[in-house]
């Protein structure tokens, strides 16, 4: 036996309001809903990254490791290279070519480090061809970006090498800390452009850009709105035709 669906006349139209499918459209219309708006949100938190990092503010001395500095806030530290110890982290690309970006410790004044992302530099003919990442260790100052180790989307265990400089891939931060034996703020400097014993630094936001996710937005609310068309265009008939 058929149950009953309630029915709106609309003149030559009649339209039939099926419960399976009232309800498949409002999930999936919530669902839609709900991944629009966590899209949007995302846009809002990659744009306020975008202008952190292309605000030009005075650099601040580098504060103690257990003050957290906001993420592109631009300081300056003193202290000399660690020359016999640095990372080159592995995975890393520029325009298509295969590097790594070298990871050097400046060591400071209480005897902890930071650790100086020098920018990225080529692997050789082959990738057991390190590239030369030889420094001075005079006492120096470097200006630059504090940001956090790149995070993979899946972290794959590995024992470290044991050579220096020494290859490295997605590592944490206490990793490094406990191979060079001292502590390391828990952010590093990208070095900024202008300063020298740098490599390759064209320094951007990581990630999928404020204008993207706005599209992805707008995607997931045309499919909200096209669920509620197709539920419309199930329960629409001509009067007089069966429902």
């Amino acid at each position: 036996m058929r149950k009953y669906s309630p029915v709106l006349n609309l003149g030559r139209f009649r339209f039939e309001l099926r419960p399976v499918a009232t309800a498949a459209m409002a999930v999936a219309v919530a669902l839609f809903a709900a991944l629009g708006n966590w899209q949007l949100e995302r846009s809002a938190e990659k744009r306020m990254l975008d202008e952190d990092f292309t605000r030009m503010g005075a650099a601040l001395p580098l504060p103690p490791a257990s003050i957290t500095v906001p993420r592109y806030q631009r300081v300056i530290a003193a202290g000399h290279y660690d020359t016999s110890h640095q990372f080159l982290l592995d995975n890393m690309s520029e325009s298509g070519s295969a590097g790594v970006h070298v990871l050097t410790p400046l060591l400071l004044a209480d005897d902890n480090a930071v650790l100086v992302d020098r920018g990225w530099a080529p692997f050789g003919v082959t990738r057991d061809s390190l590239p030369d990442v030889a420094v001075g260790s005079a006492v120096r100052e470097v200006t630059g970006r504090m940001d956090q180790l790149p995070r993979p989307s899946i972290r794959l265990a590995a024992a470290p090498a044991e050579a220096w400089p020494r290859l490295t891939s997605f590592p944490e931060m206490h990793e490094l800390a406990s191979q060079l034996g001292r502590g390391l703020h828990p952010q590093l400097i990208l070095l900024d452009p202008q300063e020298p014993d740098g490599f390759v630094r064209n320094w951007q936001v990581p990630g999928t850009t404020s204008v993207r996710h706005l599209g992805y937005a707008i995607q997931w609310f045309a499919f909200a709105v096209t669920a509620v068309a197709i539920w419309i265009a199930l329960g629409l008939s001509r009067s007089g035709e069966p429902g």
